[in-house]
Parts: C-alpha cells; structure tokens; sequence
C-alpha cells in the first residue's frame, strides 16, 4: 500500500525517555514539539533517511534555551529577514528563495561549528564551551546501510566505544550490526535533530523498516509497500517504551492520550462534584479494555480525541462508584485480573471488522512493537490493514504496559498533524512551497480531471475569445462585449445599500450599562483603585491585531459613531483626521505609539484613559518566551503593552479587554477578576434582525432541509483521500489547497466554456460559482453575492489568488467578478473598474475613495482569499452568502481555532427568515426539475431555533436616557431619504445618567440604521438555476414580498458555510441537551486542563458559568502571558483592580457597545461633576426698604434694630402651606386658597449646577485629600471610636436626658473629659474674642435621616480643610449605618423614645444640648479666669443637603458672572462662616442666616444687603439669647418657621445675609420624604406623609 502512515500513541507505561530535554520541558509544561530521533547521534550520520528532512520549530522556556539554540546552530545558517521580519532560515539557498534571489552556483558547505551558544541569566549569548567533535569519515551513503530484518528477538544494547556525542550515546550494537561513531555535525537540512542532552542506555531497540525508493515510469516518487510515514510516542505512567533505530523519521511519539491515564488526586468537593468516591477506581487493566472499546466505536473518519476520552473514563469511574455503593463490595472487587485482559481486549476487538487488532506480549512493549512492524512490512498491498493496533505486555515482573500503534492512513496523518501549533504548520508549509516539494503535486494539477493540459486550453479559450470579454453584469455569461465597453458599464440606478450609518441598539446600550456598571462597581470596591471623583474627562486608545482592515473598520466605526466629539477629544472638523491616532495595531512601531499614549496618561491625571485591547485572545505569548524563542516577530507584543508596568500603576487607567473567545484568558492565572466580566446579553430581536451564531449553525442541521447552511462537501473530501495517500510527505493542507484551486478552476470552465468538466467539479463548488457569476448578469446594477475562501497559509493564498484570477481572466470574467486577497498585512487591493462600480452605488463618495474594509465592498461580486494565522474580527457585508471552510481540517482541534473561523459566518438575519417558511431545493436532478416546473410546490418548514425567552425587560428597567440609544449629533447624517431620526446626545445634558428611557422598537418600525456589527447588508434572495446538472440552492421568501416592497423589507440571510469532514464532524455532533462538540474541546492551545477528571460542560451553562469552569479546570501554559500570574494559592494570585473583560458571540456588535460606553462613562463623570440644586424663586415678595448700603459687609445693629420683621414666607417650598396672617396677605391668603383648589401640586423645579472646589460631599466622592477626613486610620479599627453618655435634665421634657457621643479617638481633642474614668464632661467651646484664620468658632450640627449614603456629610473640601467641629445627629435605629459609613466623623445619637419624631424633636434635642454644653463650659472657663459672657454662644444647624455657597455683588465686576444686572462667584462655607462670625456685636443676634439660591438673584433690582426675615436650612444660632425659646419638639416640618416667629415675638433679632445664598441639592431619598407620622395617641387619626425637609 503505497504511502501508507502509522502512529503509534503511547497508552501506559513510566518515563522512557530521560533526557533533561523533555525532563525540563514536562516540569514545565512546556508545548515541545519533536521529531523522535535514534538512541545515538552517529545512527544519524550512518543513514541519511532515518530522519525527516523537516526539523520542527521549538518552543523552549530559558532552562532550555541554549540547548534550542544549538540545535538550531546544527542545522547550520541561522538568519532572520529584516525586511518582512520572517525568522528561522538555516540555509542561505532558503533565503534567496524567500527575496527571490536566483544563484546561479551551488553555495559552499557549511563549516563545522566550533562552540556552542549559551545564554547567561542577563539573557545574553556568548561563546560557550567547545564542542568535541568525533572525526569519522565512514559515513554510509546507502539508506538501506543500517536498517535490520525486522526480529522479534530484540537484544539489549551495549555501551559503544565511540563513548557519547552531544550527549547522546555514539553507538549501539545489535545482533549481526557493528556500532556507527559520529563524523561530525549533519551535512544536510534536517527537523528532527534532538538538541544535546544526556540520555541513560535504553534496555530495549526497535528497528524500523527502511523506505526504499522508485521509480515509477511518468513519476517519481518514495514508494515502499507499506511506508511508515509518522508515529507518535508520549512518556506514560508505566513500562518502558522501548528507542527506535532505522527509519526514525517516520516515527512520531504522540502525546494524546498521556494524561488520560494519569489520575490526579482530588479533593473531596471535587469528588463529590463529580459523584466520586475516590480517584483510583480504574486499575491498568480497566483502561487498557476502555481505551480498546474507545478505539472500537470510532469510526473510519475520525480520529482520538482526548476530551472525549476522558469523558469515557469519567463514566466509567461513575459507574463504578455506583456498582460499589449498590452491591457494597471494593474495587479490587470489580477490576481485571491480569489472566483475563488478554481474552478480554481479544473479545472487545472482535467486533471491529479488523480495524483494532490487539498484540499480546510475555516480555516488553518492544517485542509487540517490533511483531507489529514486522507485519507490517511483511503484509502484501492487497492486505487490509487494521487502523489500530494495541500492543499490550503482561509482564509479571513489571506489571501490564500497553501502547497503541495507529496504522490507519487518515488517523495517522490527522494525530500527527494535530500535533502542530497553527504557527509550526504554517512553517511546515511555507518550507514546503519554498523548496519545491509541492512540485510533484503541482504537475499533478497542470491538468484537468479530463487529462488536458489546463494552460493550453486556457490560451486556447482566450484565442477564440479574442478582444471580447463576458458582460459585467446585467446579462448572461454567453453575452461578449469589447473591454473598453465592459469599463464603460454603470449602474443605471442607484442600488438600495445601507453604507456609512451607525446605529446603537438596544443589546449594545445595555451592555455598555452593565460596562459601567462594573466600572461604578471599582470605584465603589473599597480597595481605593479608581476614584471616579477626581477625572472631569475621558480618554481612550483601541489596540487591535495586525490586521490593515481591522484598524481600518475600527477608524470608521469611531468616526461614524461621533464619538470623538462627544468626548470632547476633538473638533467637528478634526475628528475625521486625528481619529487615526486612537487606533494602533499590534505591530512593531507600537512601542513608540503606546510610549506616547503613555505619556499622555501620566500628563493628565485628571483624564480617566481607556484601553481598549480588542481581539484580546489573538496574543497570548509572554514578552519573555517571545523573546527566548524564534517566533514572528509580533508575538508577544500585547503582553509588552497590556502587562506592562505602567499600566498596572496608572490610577487613572481603565482597561477593557474584548473578545469573542475569552477562554484563553479565564484560567487559574486570569489576571482579570471574574467579577470584572461582562458578558452579552442576547435578546429575541434587535429591529427584526436576530443573531445567528454558532449555536444557531448547529441547530441549524436539526431543521430536516436538504440544503443545510452547515454543509460537507462529500465528494471533495473522497478526492481529497486519494490524493493523500499519492502525496504521504506533504502537509494535508497544501493538498486540500491545490485540489481547491482546481476544483474553482474547472467550475469556472464548464460553466462558460467546456460543459464536459461539470462531472469532475462537486456539486457544492459547482453551486457556488454558478451562483457568483450569474448573480450580476440578473442585476441591472451589477450587485452580487461574496465568497470568501478561508486559505490561512499566506504563500497558499497567494497562489490560489493569483491562479483563479489567470483562469478568471483568460475566460473573459474579469469584469464581471473581481478576486481579492485578504491579508492582514496590506490593504485591499481593487480593480479600478470595480472602484468605480462601487462608488457609483454609494452616490456621494469622493473621487479619491477606495474600498479600506469587507463592509465597503457591499454589493459586490467578488472572491476574498482570507489568508492569516487567525481571522482577526473583520466583519463582512451582507452580500456575504458563501464561506468555504474546506482547509481547515484536524489541525484546528482547539474550541477557540475551530469556532473563530466559523465565527466568519455569524451574523444578523432577518426575524422572518427564522419565524417564516422556507423553500429548500434537494440536491438531486429530478428535484431540480420538479422545483423549476413547480414552484410553489415545495415543502414549507417553519422553523424556530428554540430561543429563549428575552430578559430585556428586567434589565433594561428604566435605565438609560433617551441620547443613549442614539447617534450623537457630531454623526454624520444619513444621505438616504429614509433617515432614522437622530437623537442629540446632548439633549440630556441635564438629566440623570440612570434615569430616563429608550424608544420601544416594533416590527413594524422601519429603521434602517444598522447596528456597527450587523455590516452594511444587501437583499439576496436569489435562486440558482442549471439548465443541465442541478446545485445546491436555497430560497427563502416571504408572503407578500415583492419587488416594490423590497426596500421596506430587506432580508438578511445566513451565510452557507461548506465545511471539512473533521469541522463538520464537531460542530454537527449536537446532542441532546449538550453544546457542539467542539466547546469539550481545549479551549486554546496556550491553556492545558488542569485534571482529566473534571464534569462536562452542559447546554445549559451561560457564558459566566463556562467562564467558571474554565477558571477551574484549566490553567496558562508557560509560554502564556498569565503564565507568571500564579502563586502557591488563589488567593496570592493578583488581579488587575481596574481590568475588565467584554466577552460576546462573535459580529454581535462589541464595537458599538464600548464606543457607547465611552459616551456614557464621560456623561457619568460630567454628572459627578454636577449636581441638581433646587431653583424656586421666592414668593410673596415684595420691595422692602434699603436701610443700608449695599456695600455694607455686616449689619449696623442701631439700623438694623429699627428695621420691621418681615412675618411673610417666601421660600417657595412652603407654596401650599397656609401663610402666617398678616393685613397685607389677607388677599394673597385667599387668591392661595384658590390655586390651591384649582392647581395640582407642582414638582419642585431643579437646575444643574457644576461643582466646584468647595462643594460638600456624599459617600460616593473619594480623592487623596479628604481620605483621611472620611475614613479612619487603615491601622485603626472601628471599635476604636468610644461612646460616652452624656445626661441633662430639660425643663420642657420635665426629665432627664441622656444623649450618646460616638467620638473617634481623632476628635476626642474636641472634648473635655475627667481624669478619673475618662467621664465626658463637656464640649470645647471657643471666646468671643478668638480671631483664627485657619479655624471657624461655632460647633456645626447637622441632623439627618435615611441619608448615610446620599447626605451631604462631607464638609472637608466646604471648609478648606481647616480645623472645625462637625457633629451628626442620627435616631439611635441609624446609628450603625452612619457609623459604618462615616466612620471618622462625631455622632450625637438621639434616645430611642424619638426614633419616631420629627426634625422639631432633633432640632430642640440640639439647641437644649447646647445651652447646657454652654453652662459646662462657662463655669470651666469661669475657674481659670475667663467671664462667662466671653465663651462662644453660636452654633451652626445645617441641612444635611447644603452642597454650595455664594457670594453676591453688585459692583464687583467677574467673569462668573451668572446675568447682567448682578455678580456671583462661589466661596467656601469656611469664608461664610468667618464672615458671618466677624459681625460687629454678633451676641446681639439670636439668628443669622443667608438667603437661599435662585438663578434669579442676580437679575433683580438692588435689594437691602440685610434683612430681618425667616432664615432657614443654614443658621446661626445663638443658644444663650434663644434660651427660653424652643422648637417645638413635636413638629414634622415648618419647625424653622414657628421658632423664627417664637423668636421675633420674643424681640430678639433674626438677620438674613442677603449678600450670601445657599444651594440646596435635590436629593431623592432620606429626609422626611417617607416619613410616616406616628402619634403616641391613636384616636381617628390616620398616619400622613409629610412634606420633605430640605
């Protein structure tokens, strides 16, 4: 059987191979690949084809490093390319390949290398010791020197003479062999050379058969009867895997299965979660019988698949646990005896038809080994060989070991592959194609299926074709027209495309809430890391990978979306320009960008900065293992930027990470809290368009139509079979690619020229093309369908795009489909013509326009080659229908590797392509027939793809402002005549950031603004029809829809994705009640699972609970940048306190979501900035005398004694409360009585104000300067505060009163204790006589309720920070609220008997404290000599909602100024109170006040700077003149307007400053809003609300 492979998967057995090589790399972790060579070096140099000729690309940690680099230094020439970057050339006829340098002379040899190369602990390479080299020219030029007659008899081997070479033994001896010596470092290129470490004597050879070549007549090819290809051999548990000799470069050791085998010891939580009772349930023999029936039921096309094993496993363990719990016996019970495993594993076998056998041995693992490639070689080419043979030794001595040998061809081949790294099989395949080996293959495709020479008929084509060429569009491929004509052809009329709008839907908004609800959740923590208070503006900067049309479609999402003039980062008319600097990629010049971005953060501590690192999952490399290995120069690159130091300092420094496939960055060593995840929330519809992703594909194959979306092309793979067993040697891929590229090819021939090569073109292929070319010749514009062919070798791609646009051109097509390549270095690259079709369609493009992204090429017909490791998010146009994912076969076995490329497909469809019938065409010719005689005959299916119910309503709430779902008004308008409306942003300029709604969206709404990530998407609902042989087809329609109405509803259809075998198998294996197969598998192949006993994840799990999953059962490899984010515990392990990750399905609209969340995260910071005050005009005034000048800064006491008490109440608060009766009011009394019937009562009107340095603040404000005002010492505790009890006896009450000081241990200077017992005697008061600038004399007391969150507590920044004495009056109920959140402030807690009083209650609680606080300390002062009438009589009672003060002057010219006829500026309440304290004769005052602030001070007329009137919210209250005047302890409100009057009837003074106002915030909570009156005798009297205080 020519070309035929084998693997051999190593089961069980202990180490085999000993080097400090794989030592050090299985310590570690590491992800090493090797090629396993001969147990000597000179076994190398005797036999030129024992190795491949391909040396794989190492990923060594720094332990290793210098051993990886003189591996590397044995291949010879070792260079980089300083152009493209392109790393790792060891010949120079390599290089010159690469710049496509032609050497007309064969270059000389390489010399022998005289040292090695180590690296010292700086990192450094330096000259290292010399390497010995063994003379010996007797090397062998024959293949076939040092191959052996395959013998069961397997002879130890003994110590050569040679001694060692590069550490491994120079030789070894065999029965009828003589020992080979080394003769120096390889002469030739080879990939499997093992670097130089010790390796003990092995007890046990195998030899392996040689390869033989031929010749064939036409061909030449490595022909032996049954080739072994690779093997795949991994360290185990037990035994001994025995070397290889001989043709070891078609070994390959695997490591599947390895730690299958290796049970770990869990905890018992674990356990129990896994409904274990212990982990050592399965004996050796259990698993060599699992792993037996395990091979047993995979079918031909499949391969081994370790998660699915380890399932297997699980169960069985389960069962047994059950079975031991049931029949109460041991496990030594139920397992195997090793007498019955041989007969066993014989008896599960036999039910294969001979695709396992099994081999049973007395002596070692290399007797089995040695039997089974000896039949091997020995078998004819007609014999069927099994896929599997499972090799097992039953030694009594050492115990049962087993291996398992995979002979299969597609087996062997896949595990082999699916050994490579993306970026390892991309080398594989560049070297191919770089030295020719593809060349056999190549002239294999010079013909057709036919045998014709493919160029000659080409140029025969275009000879008979001559100048013409095929219509562009708007007719069929038969129709000819001249070139010039074919450029002349525009579209007649403008075609109806969706471009250049954006659009914030209602999952993006809500998503950006739940963004800055986390971001609120920070700052809130405690810990101190993000204080929002202190940033008045946002900034950001989008990191993305290196992707030329990635960057370009995140410049046009910002630029279209505004969001760079909301922010307040640029002009109108700059933004377009500078929006280029917000946007870096991944590439080498970052360095320098982000140092400048950098320096930006530092210089602006008052900015808060978001970096946004888009596509976070693409990187993951470390900064040091990039540096250690040989890989592309852009790995490690994210690590550099988003780990760097800097930004794990910078305070003002947000980091939003955002992907599709977050599983790479939610392991063990996540350094993004789990907390700080934000996932999407999907809902039923977003203006009639519903996601389609990757669930919905999969759901898709259960739909019962002939023509799925998730499709495989059969015939395609069957070719694909045999031509891999023609070309073993080559990788998978470059064979896939080339049978592609002719498939493409011959569709496009015998669709317009040669019929006869439609049997030799599959179905699918012929479909898609006949649909590509026909769809422009049915449309008068010239719109079209996409195809986009997924090729992720660059150097394939390129040659697929360069042949299928010969072929295209030399048929006449290439005005009537263009052919792109989509690589992530360059731009799009587009044919002139084409340029023009499409800024024909756009209308309003400038002549300089060409297409920079996917979306731009809306409409056209087209083939996108998208080359690249990764797809990189790009988001493709709605006329995207077809996704060839044929190439991407077993080397993608990772969940992130598969699902990213089918992410390629997801998109936004219309609701009624899901809810509404479809019309599906079967493959078949006499169903063609039938669907073209009939229609409407069709079977019609409604589908529902079983979503579940929105949530939208309990999240949205009533969050949100109307601007939100919006485009800001710096968007540019929309130039089609059905433009959505656009919502200012600026609209809500005043209003809450949580308060407000969005509009409701209906079906029967027609906004045609696209959401960013939905792509500007055309109508396709075109249906193929062949006139000969049938394609697939699909038609989806709608009742009543037609033409004229095509506008109003346009579908978006889901994308037909054609898949290989392997893909198909894992995404189409949905089950009942579990997720595709493909989300069991390891989830990148940076992360390794932590346990193979772990549970499965299940269907029902939400993206947070998979994110737990993943957080506990898997952890970061070492070349992973979390790698080093580890320590002995979770709990030492850091997370980043301002990181946050985005996770969401992929083109679901992540773009949007954090560009609105920028929006709306500055309008926050603006709204901590602001605050809503309340703005009433005073009523009942009128013009009252102006005694003194208004430049007066304090009262005359002679004048102001004279002046009358003003008995009316002009706070307007009081509107529907009856006025105090006067003559004057007795008509305004009743013209009240009016309003008051005819008038409902009106909500209070409020303005926003800025705040500014002196403001008074709530719980939610933090800065560095009044931490420590607010907080108590981080080394102190709560309980260091002390509570005293202080008791007087009030005459109003008739009883004693004792009142509780809370006084932490910083305020106890405050106060006056005894030396015994630490008894509180008094209150320090200051005298009269004091002057302190830097201090205010009179005590504030500040009663408040229900707002020990909301209330204005915080007076640090109010007073300047200077000394004062600020004590809270709280009910007793309150206490350990306040306390918690005030923890440094004094609290005057209430007895518990007024827990249900009103403020009347606290207020004369206050004013008695106080004068009996007074009494105490004037007869303290009076003992050391002071007069009782010097002490400080004043206190100060505020609101707990006083936020700002001001200054009012007429004269005083500002630039402040709020209206013309008046001056204002803001002042502290340390300056008012300074003012108000310096007042001539203040002890002649009973109260002083200020005026509260209306935005209509200003514009009065003069008014008196004095009046004697009601003050109120802020006093001064002299409690020495007002001791016999009391509040009325059982008021609700109006308290401060009974004790004013109480006190002018008792001829005491009351002054209002009327050159100072007060601002009261409007706050929503707290205060008597919801108080409910309780009176202590209950009659008919039914509890009332009160009116608010304050």
């Amino acid at each position: 059987m020519s070309g035929f492979k084998s693997l051999i998967l190593k089961m069980q057995g202990p180490p085999y191979l000993k080097s400090a090589l794989y030592k050090e790399s299985q310590r570690k972790s590491l992800d090493i690949r090797l090629i396993l060579a001969t147990q000597s070096c000179c076994a190398y140099h005797g036999s030129g084809t024992i190795l491949r000729e391909e040396r794989k690309h190492l990923q060594l940690s720094h332990a290793v490093q210098s051993m990886c680099t003189f591996c590397f230094i044995h291949a010879g020439f070792s260079g980089n390319c300083i152009g493209c970057g392109e790393r790792g050339f060891r010949y120079f006829t390599e290089f010159s390949n690469h710049i496509n340098l032609k050497l007309t002379t064969q270059p000389k040899k390489q010399k022998h290398l005289k040292y090695y190369l180590v690296r010292s602990s700086q990192g450094v390479l330096s000259k290292g010791p010399l390497i010995c080299w063994k003379e010996c020219r007797s090397r062998q030029s024959s293949a076939a020197s040092l191959s052996a007659k395959p013998n069961s008899a397997v002879s130890p081997s003994t110590t050569p003479e040679g001694g060692s070479t590069n550490g491994y033994k120079s030789g070894f001896t065999q029965t009828g062999r003589t020992s080979m010596s080394n003769s120096g470092p390889p002469k030739k290129r080879h990939r499997g050379w093992s670097p130089g470490s010790p390796v003990p004597p092995p007890g046990l050879v195998v030899p392996v058969p040689t390869i033989r070549p031929s010749t064939r007549t036409g061909k030449t090819r490595m022909i032996q009867r049954f080739h072994l290809q690779k093997a795949v051999l991994r360290q185990t548990s037990y035994g001994t895997l025995p070397y290889f000799y001989g043709n070891v470069g078609d070994i390959v050791v695997s490591p599947l299965l390895v730690n299958c085998y290796k049970i770990p010891q869990l905890e018992n939580k674990d356990l129990e979660l896994l409904g274990l009772t212990s982990s050592q349930l399965l004996s050796v023999e259990n698993m060599i019988l699992l792993t037996i029936q395990y091979l047993v039921q995979l079918g031909p096309d499949q391969i081994p698949l370790r998660e699915e094993f380890e399932q297997i496993m699980l169960k069985a363990m389960q069962e047994f646990t059950l079975r031991e719990r049931s029949l109460q016996m041991s496990a030594q019970c139920i397992s195997v005896s090793p007498a019955q495993l041989p007969w066993l594993a014989r008896l599960i076998a036999s039910v294969s038809r001979d695709l396992v056998h099994v081999v049973v041995t007395q002596n070692s693992l290399a007797e089995g080994i040695s039997e089974t490639l000896r039949t091997l070689n020995e078998m004819k080419h007609q014999q069927k060989l099994p896929d599997y043979v499972v090799a097992i030794c039953t030694s009594k001595i050492r115990g049962n070991e087993f291996c398992v040998v995979v002979l299969g061809q597609y087996q062997s081949r896949a595990l082999a592959e699916s050994m490579l790294t993306t970026s390892e099989f991309l080398k594989e395949i560049s070297y191919e194609l770089i030295t020719g080996k593809v060349s056999f293959l190549a002239s294999h495709f010079k013909n057709t299926s036919l045998g014709d020479d493919l160029d000659k008929l080409l140029e025969k084509m275009l000879q008979q074709r001559g100048e013409s060429v095929i219509i562009p569009f708007n007719g069929d491929v038969s129709e000819c027209v001249s070139s010039q004509e074919a450029i002349a052809m525009v579209s007649t009329q403008e075609p109806d495309l969706d471009v250049d709008t954006f659009q914030i839907y209602q999952p993006q908004l809500t998503v950006a809430r739940k963004l800055l609800s986390q971001v609120c959740a920070i700052a809130d923590s405690g810990n101190q890391s993000l204080d929002l208070g202190h940033f008045s503006k946002v900034d950001f900067i989008v990191i993305v990978p290196r992707s030329e049309v990635l960057v370009q479609q995140t410049l046009q999402r910002i630029r279209q979306s505004g969001v760079l003039v909301d922010l307040g980062l640029e002009d109108n008319g700059t933004a377009y320009q500078r929006a280029e600097k917000y946007v870096v990629r991944l590439d080498n010049e970052i360095q320098t960008k982000f140092e400048v971005f950098m320096k930006r953060v530092k210089q602006n501590p008052y900015t808060l900065f978001v970096l946004v690192h888009d596509n976070a999952h693409v990187d993951l490399t470390s900064a040091i293992s990039s540096s250690l290995s040989h890989g592309e120069p852009s790995h490690g690159l994210a690590d550099r930027v988003i780990n760097c130091r800097e930004v794990l300092e910078a305070f003002n420094l947000l980091v939003l990470q955002v992907s599709s496939f977050p599983y790479a960055l939610q392991t063990q060593q996540s350094r993004i809290s789990s907390s700080n995840e934000v996932h999407w929330i999907q809902f039923d519809a977003v203006v009639n368009k519903l996601y389609f992703g990757l669930n919905e594909y999969s759901k898709s194959l259960q739909w019962g139509v002939t023509s799925p979306l998730l499709r495989c092309d059969e015939t395609f793979e069957k070719m694909v079979t045999t031509l891999l067993e023609r070309y073993p040697r080559l990788h998978s891929m470059v064979v896939r690619c080339y049978l592609l590229i002719q498939q493409y090819s011959q569709a496009l021939m015998s669709l317009t020229t040669m019929a006869s090569l439609r049997d030799h073109s599959t179905p699918e292929t012929l479909s898609i093309m006949d649909d590509l070319i026909t769809s422009p010749g049915k449309d008068k514009n010239g719109c079209g369908h996409m195809l986009v062919i997924r090729v992720p070798s660059v150097q394939l791609a390129m040659l697929a795009k360069e042949r299928l646009q010969e072929v295209r051109d030399k048929l006449g097509l290439q005005y009537r489909f263009e052919i792109l390549l989509g690589n992530p270095a360059s731009e799009l690259t587009v044919a002139k013509h084409f340029v023009t079709r499409l800024k024909a369609w756009r209308g309003n493009e400038q002549d300089d326009w060409i297409p920079r992204t996917y979306q731009d090429l809306e409409g056209l017909p087209c083939i996108v080659i998208l080359t690249g490791k990764d797809p990189l998010g790009e988001t493709f146009p709605r006329s995207l229908k077809y996704c060839d994912l044929r190439l991407i076969d077993s080397s993608y076995l990772t969940r992130t590797a598969l699902e990213q490329e089918v992410g390629l497909a997801c998109c936004y469809v219309s609701k009624e392509v899901i809810r509404g019938p479809i019309v599906a065409l079967d493959l078949s010719e006499k169903e063609h027939e039938k669907a073209n005689g009939s229609e409407n005959d069709a079977d019609e299916l409604l589908i529902d793809l079983d979503r579940p119910q929105s949530n939208s309503s309990a999240v949205t709430g009533t969050s949100g402002s109307l601007a939100d779902n919006g485009v800001s008004s710096s968007s540019a308008a929309d130039k089609s005549q059905k433009q959505a409306p656009s919502l200012n942003f600026q609209m809500v300029a005043h209003s809450s950031v949580d308060e407000g709604t969005y509009p409701e969206f209906t079906a029967g709404e027609t906004l045609k603004q696209e959401c960013d990530s939905l792509g500007n998407q055309m109508a396709s609902s075109t249906t193929s029809k062949l006139s000969s042989l049938s394609s697939v087809s699909q038609t989806f329609r709608w009742p009543g829809h037609s033409t004229k109405d095509s506008k109003a509803l346009r579908a978006a259809l889901p994308r037909i994705v054609i898949l290989s075998k392997a893909a198909y198998c894992l995404l189409s294996s949905q089950k009942s009640g579990n997720l595709p197969s493909s989300s069991s598998l390891l989830p990148h192949a940076d992360v390794s699972w932590l346990s193979s006993l772990r549970p499965l994840l299940h269907k029902d799990m939400s993206s947070e609970e998979q994110s737990l999953y993943y957080r506990q059962w898997t952890m970061a490899r070492q070349h992973h940048a979390d790698f080093s984010n580890q320590g002995e515990a979770s709990s030492s392990r850091s997370f980043h306190p301002r990181r946050l990750l985005l996770t969401g399905p992929p083109q679901v609209g992540k773009t949007g979501s954090y560009l609105q969340f920028l929006r709306i995260l500055f309008r926050m910071l603006i709204r901590l900035l602001e605050v809503d005050v309340y703005d009433e005009e005073e009523i009942n005034t009128s013009d009252s005398e102006i005694a003194q000048s208004s430049n007066d800064h304090w009262p005359d006491i002679e004048i102001f004694s004279k002046m009358s008490f003003d008995l009316s109440v002009h706070d307007p608060k009081y509107r529907n409360i009856s006025p105090v009766y006067t003559e004057q009011l007795s008509r305004v009394k009743q013209e009240t009585s009016k309003e008051m019937k005819s008038e409902e009562p009106k909500k209070r009107e409020t303005v926003s104000m800025m705040l500014t340095k002196y403001a008074a603040y709530n719980t939610f404000h933090h800065c560095e300067q009044c931490h420590q005002y607010m907080d108590i010492n981080p080394a102190a505790q709560v309980s260091d505060s002390t509570l005293h009890a202080f008791t007087f006896s009030s005459s109003m009450l008739g009883e004693e009163v004792q009142l509780h000081f809370i006084i932490p241990k910083s305020k106890e200077s405050h106060f006056v204790f005894s030396k015994q017992g630490k008894h509180l005697e008094s209150m320090r008061l200051p005298l009269v006589s004091d002057k302190n600038l830097n201090a205010v004399k009179s005590p504030i007391f500040t009663p408040s309720s229900g707002r020990h969150e909301h209330g204005l507590l915080n007076l640090y920044h109010a007073m300047e920070g200077i000394s004062h004495l600020h004590l809270l009056v709280v009910k007793e109920y309150e206490m350990p609220l306040y306390r918690k959140y005030w923890p440094n402030h004094i609290m005057l807690v209430l007895p518990g008997m007024f827990n249900n009083a009103g403020v009347g209650a606290a207020r004369f609680l206050i004013k008695e404290l106080s004068y009996h606080n007074l009494e105490l300390e004037r007869n303290r002062l009076e003992e050391l000599g002071v007069k009782r009438q010097c002490v400080w009589p004043f206190i100060v009672v505020m609101d707990d909602s006083c936020v700002l003060w001001n200054m009012h002057s007429v004269h005083e010219q500002s630039s402040q100024s709020l209206e013309p006829g008046g001056t204002s500026k803001n002042v502290s309440l340390k300056n008012v109170l300074q003012h108000i304290e310096a007042t001539p004769k203040i002890v002649h005052y009973a109260i002083l006040g200020v005026q509260k602030w209306n935005s209509k001070l200003n514009a009065k007329k003069t008014k008196a700077p004095f009046s004697r009137c009601h003050v109120r919210d802020f006093i001064l209250l002299n409690i020495d003149l007002t001791q016999n005047v009391q509040y009325d302890l059982n008021r609700y409100f109006c308290e401060d307007i009974d004790f004013n009057l109480r006190t002018n009837s008792s001829g005491l003074l009351i002054c209002r400053f009327n050159n100072f106002s007060v601002m009261k915030k409007h706050i929503q909570v707290g205060g008597q809003k919801d108080f409910v009156v309780k009176p202590k005798i209950v009659v008919s009297v039914y509890p009332c609300s009160v009116i608010c205080k304050g």
